[in-house]
């Protein structure tokens, strides 16, 4: 037996607590590691797939979920039932929290599509289209899902030219539409750029089909954010949908009659025996009636 205690133990423990510090719930999260993998049995479509959304989420992709800290997975299998599925799932507590299954029934890969590539690690700008996104309870959960997985590190802010990855998803009669472009800035004439679309792939075509989704209670609990992080009301300040900020001001009653207006000469006030003539003059007999009364 050894006594505990040495310095072999002392750089041992602190090894493990930093660990376990690294594990322990934070204020802010680290980004979300994705696990992709594959069944036993695939199709070269799946195959490939796999490949090239490996390279969309990289480097933010792993093979094992309580090893690496992975929260997000994707599955890849094929069968005669049914064909290139892909799976597309998150963890909560290490617990299964959502799974969507998608098969793809049209597929352009990376390779196929000869344009330059965004560089690794690009965070990608996401758009969905389509009514079914904001009134479907299958495809609102799958654009969290999809959100979640690709929308990379969160950044204090964003410089124009690295506006350059662009996922697009389209909800359109029972299917989903995958695009992956590349924004170009083009000269305009103005300080404003043009901006063109290329496609850089890859290209999906997907249809929905299973779906295991968490309870309404689950779902919340998972999205519970620390008293921390929620940002303190002000009084008198409001923001619009876009984020611009309004404040309310609260002022006394303003006397109009003092109010500073342009000088001209024609509403100059008179002064001495003709002023006090033209007031009484402008006196109309009403009022002058009830003076007198």
């Amino acid at each position: 037996k050894r006594q505990i205690g040495g310095p072999r133990d002392t750089f041992t423990l602190c090894r493990a607590k930093r660990f376990l510090d690294n594990r322990a719930p934070k204020l802010t999260e680290n980004v979300k590691n994705a696990m992709i993998m594959k069944g036993g049995n695939t199709s070269m479509t799946v195959t490939q797939a796999l490949k090239d959304i490996y390279s969309l989420k990289k480097p933010s992709a792993e093979f094992f979920s309580k090893k690496t800290d992975s929260s997000l997975f994707l599955f890849g299998s094929h069968n005669k039932k049914r064909p290139n599925n892909l799976i597309f799932g998150r963890l909560f507590d290490f617990h299964v929290l959502d799974m969507i299954e998608l098969g793809i029934e049209k597929y352009r890969s990376l390779s196929e599509i000869k344009n330059s590539k965004c560089p690794e690690g690009t965070k990608p700008m996401l758009v969905f289209a389509g009514e079914a996104f904001d009134h479907d309870d299958d495809h609102k959960r799958l654009k969290s899902l999809l959100t979640d997985f690709f929308r990379g590190p969160v950044v204090p802010s964003v410089r124009l030219a690295g506006l350059e990855h662009v996922l697009h998803f389209t909800a359109l009669e029972g299917k989903i539409y995958m695009r992956s472009y590349r924004s170009l800035l083009k000269k305009s004439g103005c300080r404003t750029p043009r901006i063109e679309l290329e496609e850089i792939g890859p290209s999906f075509d997907f249809v929905l089909r299973r779906t295991h989704l968490a309870s309404d209670d689950l779902y919340k609990t998972a999205h519970r954010q620390p008293k921390a992080l929620k940002p303190k009301k002000k009084k008198n300040i409001s923001h619009d949908t876009f984020g611009t900020k309004f404040g309310r001001l609260h002022m006394q009653k303003q006397d109009l009659a003092k109010l500073q207006t342009r000088k001209m000469k024609g509403l100059r006030k008179r002064r001495g025996p003709a002023a006090a003539a033209a007031a009484a003059g402008e006196t109309s007999p009403k009022t002058a009636k009830v003076e007198v009364e």
